[in-house]
């Protein structure tokens, strides 16, 4: 994970209670020496505890929220558990609290894993042109091998509800929109209309992770192409990949995209080796072996996912339910993605 960094004010957690149950339920970390914040990420707070006797992460949801499936500490716990199963490549968990009252929400712990996490639009020296090209292939490759468990694998079959995924989608997302909105977005209201007439049919059901980007990927500093864990599974589910994929577009910027777009600093996919928007998802699909199609609407509804995400957090820190500054300045950021979204709508 990327380095942490002092717990910000009002994220403090109660050192006693939690210590207490620590000792009981990881006995092996041995005492907490020091807890520090993982600054990145917008959605649950993440803290790492350095211990006697090594080093675990800790995750609770954030101040002031509802709670819901994105929040749900020991149903994320629940995940990581089958996607050990299933060989795929993420953090193990090391024990689960469902007791609010020991640090005021239910938290689970895991293991930390080592690496580069590629946040920002910088990229350290050791990804080339070269390294970038190996990793577009791997993102897209590993996105495959966790589409590939299905409803019919006993392990996730619980998970969630495929069936009408898409149209519980577009419903949830444009509902959570109109709930956060405090100022008029007439491109939101717009694409929310586009995506619920133009809304495709069901491609299928298997595990989506629902925020697949790079920055929610730890690689191996040795040869950064290389996916040596995937983080953040509080949006999993059982749903239709290609609404994932979209997601993924979403976050995916290229060299010849606006500069305002380019500027919010999603991410390195815009240096030289990476794929195109395009290259990725004709990848995904020949990978996966699903029929061509077009990734007019996937990417538009990713698009107007983020910008709803981005303004839920903004209203958040409007509230003052968060200190953190970064939340503040995604107004723009809301408008600036509806615009894309439209454009992306248009083809």
């Amino acid at each position: 994970m990327s380095e942490p960094r002092a717990v910000r004010a009002g994220d403090e957690l109660p050192r006693e209670p939690l210590d207490a149950w620590l000792a009981t339920h990881v006995p092996h970390l041995g005492p907490v020496r020091e807890v520090s914040q993982f600054p990145g990420g917008f959605s649950n707070l993440t803290y790492l505890l350095t211990c006697a006797h090594g080093e675990a992460v800790l995750r609770r949801p954030p101040h002031g929220v509802a709670a819901g499936k994105a929040h749900d500490m020991p149903r994320e716990a629940g995940i990581l558990s089958v996607l050990e199963l299933r060989g795929i490549p993420a953090p193990k968990a090391l024990a689960v609290c469902d007791d609010a009252t020991v640090i005021g929400a239910p938290f689970y712990v895991m293991e930390r894993m080592r690496g580069l996490i590629l946040r920002g639009a910088t990229a350290p020296s050791a990804c080339t042109a070269d390294t970038f090209a190996r990793l577009g292939a791997s993102f897209v490759d590993t996105l495959v091998a966790i589409h590939g468990a299905t409803p019919a694998d006993p392990v996730i079959g619980g998970l969630g509800r495929p069936l009408g995924y898409v149209g519980r989608q577009v419903e949830g997302w444009t509902e959570r929109w109109h709930r956060s909105r405090d100022d008029a977005v007439p491109a939101m209201e717009q694409l929310a209309a586009w995506l619920a007439e133009r809304q495709p049919g069901e491609s299928g059901a298997c595990l989506v992770h629902n925020d697949y980007k790079y920055d929610n990927l730890v690689l191996d500093p040795t040869d950064p192409a290389r996916i040596i864990a995937v983080l953040d599974w509080e949006m999993a589910t059982l749903g239709d990949p290609l609404l994932d994929v979209g997601t993924a577009l979403a976050y995916w910027v290229e060299a010849g995209d606006p500069p305002t777009f380019k500027a919010l600093g999603l991410g390195v996919t815009a240096l030289p080796g990476n794929l195109t928007r395009a290259e990725l998802w004709a990848r995904y699909l020949e990978r996966s072996g699903r029929a061509m199609r077009p990734a007019a609407w996937y990417h538009a509804f990713g698009l107007f996912k983020v910008a709803v995400i981005a303004q839920q957090l903004f209203a958040r820190h409007r509230k003052g339910l968060t200190t953190d500054e970064r939340f503040g300045r995604l107004g723009e950021a809301v408008h600036l993605l509806a615009a894309l979204g439209g454009r992306a709508a248009a083809g």
